[in-house]
C-alpha cells in the first residue's frame, strides 16, 4: 500500500487596531456599504493601491543646483536687507 500525502495550507490572518479619524472612518463605512463589501476589504485594496504605486514611482534623482561663482555683487548703495531697496535696483536697470 502506498501513502497518502497530504498538504494543509493554513492561512492566517492578522488582527491588528488602526486609530482613523471619526470622519474617515465614517466615510469608509458608508463607503463600503455601498460597494456592498466590508470595511477590511476596503482598508486592504487601500493599501494595495498605495503599495503598488510606491513601487512604481520613478525614483527621485537628487540634482545639483546650478552655483554662479562669477566677479559682482551688489550695487554700492542697496541695502539687502530691505525689499524695497532691491526692487528699486531692479527696476533702475530697466
Amino acid at each position: 500500500m502506498m501513502p497518502i500525502y497530504t498538504e494543509i495550507c493554513i492561512l492566517k490572518k492578522m488582527k491588528t487596531t488602526l486609530d482613523l479619524n471619526d470622519q474617515l472612518l465614517a466615510n469608509a463605512k458608508a463607503l463600503a456599504a455601498q460597494q456592498r463589501t466590508s470595511l477590511t476589504r476596503l482598508i486592504e485594496e487601500g493599501l494595495q493601491l498605495r503599495l503598488r504605486a510606491s513601487t512604481t514611482e520613478p525614483s527621485k534623482v537628487r540634482r545639483r543646483l546650478p552655483v554662479f561663482n562669477g566677479r559682482g555683487g551688489l550695487v554700492a548703495g542697496v541695502n539687502p536687507l530691505s525689499n524695497k531697496a532691491m526692487l528699486d535696483a531692479l527696476d533702475d536697470d530697466a
